[in-house]
C-alpha cells in the first residue's frame, strides 16, 4: 500500500473513529478540575498525584474471547497509569453476563496477580441481556508524564514490547500473558524511572487507535504537530506495516522527549529488552505529517479538524 492509501486507511480506521468519538463527549460535560484528554485523570495529592481511570469493553469482545478480555481489563488499565509516570494501587471491576462471567472473573484474577494489582471491589449482574465489562483504576505518581506536555523541536520516541504474538482473529499484539509477572511490571516501572528522573514529560499509552493514532492524539493535546516516520516504527519482523499501524499492543508508549535526554531514555528501554525507536519529530505547525521512503503525505490538520478535541 502507497503512502495516500495508508492515509485513507488510518484516517478512517475504526480505533481512530473511536477516538472522534470523546469530542462531542467533553463538549457535553465541559471541563472540570483536572484537564481531560490524559491517559488517566491526575488529581493534586500531597507531594503528588492520585491517577484514576477506566475501560470499558465492548460486548462483541467479551463474549468472543472472555478471559483475555477479563485479563485485557487489568492490562490496559495498568499501561494507562504506567502512561502517567504512575504506579497501580488497586482495581475494581463491573462484570455484566448471561450465560455466566467465570472465564472474564478469571482473567481478571490472572492479570491482577502478574502486575501485582489487586482486585478490590466491583459490581455485578448475572442477568444482564448482553455480558459486559468495565475496569476501573487507582494509581499513584510522584511526577507525571501528560498528554499536554510535549514541546516543539523533541523527538518522537515509540516503545514497543515485540516479545509476543497476534492473537488472532484481532489485531492484539499479545506480549504479556506468556511473559514474566516479574519483567512485566519491572517494564512498566520503566515510565515511573522517566518520569521521576525528568527525562521526559510527555507521553502516551498507545490505545486501539494504534502508535499513529496515538501520537495523534499526544500532538492534539500539546497543540503541535509533526512527523513520523513509518519505516522507523518498531514492529515485529512477521507482521506486515498496515496490520501493525492498525494493531493494540500490550506494552506501547509514545514519548515526546527532549534531544539531551535520548540517550538516557533509549537506555532504559534497551536495558529492559524493550524496542524502541526515534519515530520523528515534533514541531509547531498543528499539522501531522507521516513519511514513507521519499514520500511524504499530511495525516491530520488540528487547524481544519478535531480528533479528541482536548
Amino acid at each position: 500500500m502507497n503512502l495516500a492509501g495508508i492515509v485513507a486507511m488510518l484516517r478512517a480506521a475504526k480505533g481512530v473513529a473511536h477516538k472522534r468519538d470523546i469530542a462531542p463527549v467533553l463538549a457535553r460535560l465541559g471541563e472540570g478540575a483536572v484537564r481531560v484528554g490524559d491517559d488517566c485523570a491526575a488529581i493534586p495529592d500531597g507531594e503528588g498525584f492520585l491517577l484514576f481511570a477506566i475501560e470499558g469493553f465492548m460486548p462483541e469482545f467479551v463474549a468472543a474471547d472472555p478471559y483475555f478480555a477479563g485479563y485485557c481489563g487489568v492490562m490496559v488499565n495498568v499501561s494507562d497509569v504506567a502512561a502517567m509516570g504512575g504506579r497501580p494501587v488497586a482495581v475494581v471491576d463491573a462484570v455484566f453476563g448471561c450465560d455466566g462471567a467465570a472465564p472474564v472473573l478469571e482473567g481478571l484474577a490472572v492479570a491482577a496477580e502478574r502486575y501485582g494489582v489487586p482486585v478490590v471491589g466491583g459490581h455485578t449482574n448475572m442477568r444482564a441481556s448482553a455480558p459486559g465489562l468495565s475496569v476501573a483504576i487507582l494509581g499513584r505518581a510522584r511526577r507525571l508524564l501528560t498528554s499536554f506536555d510535549a514541546q516543539p523541536g523533541q523527538v518522537l520516541v515509540a516503545a514497543v514490547d515485540l516479545r509476543g504474538r497476534m492473537r488472532a482473529p484481532a489485531l492484539y499484539w499479545d506480549a504479556s500473558s506468556d511473559a514474566p509477572a516479574a519483567r512485566l511490571r519491572g517494564d512498566l516501572e520503566v515510565l515511573a524511572e522517566i518520569a521521576e528522573a525528568g527525562e521526559c514529560g510527555a507521553a502516551k499509552d498507545v490505545s486501539m487507535a494504534g502508535v499513529v493514532g496515538t501520537v495523534l492524539m499526544l500532538l492534539e493535546a500539546s497543540g503541535l504537530g509533526g512527523v513520523v516516520d513509518l519505516d522507523a516504527l518498531p514492529r515485529p519482523a512477521e507482521v506486515a506495516l498496515v496490520d501493525w499501524l492498525l494493531a493494540f499492543p500490550s506494552y506501547g508508549f509514545v514519548l515526546s522527549v527532549a534531544a539531551a535526554e535520548m540517550d538516557a531514555v533509549m537506555g532504559r528501554f534497551a536495558a529492559r529488552g524493550i524496542a524502541a525507536a526515534a519515530i520523528g519529530d515534533t514541531d509547531a505547525s498543528r499539522v501531522v505529517r507521516l513519511r514513507m521512503g521519499e514520500d511524504e503525505a499530511v495525516l491530520w490538520r488540528f487547524a481544519d479538524e478535531a480528533l479528541v478535541g482536548c
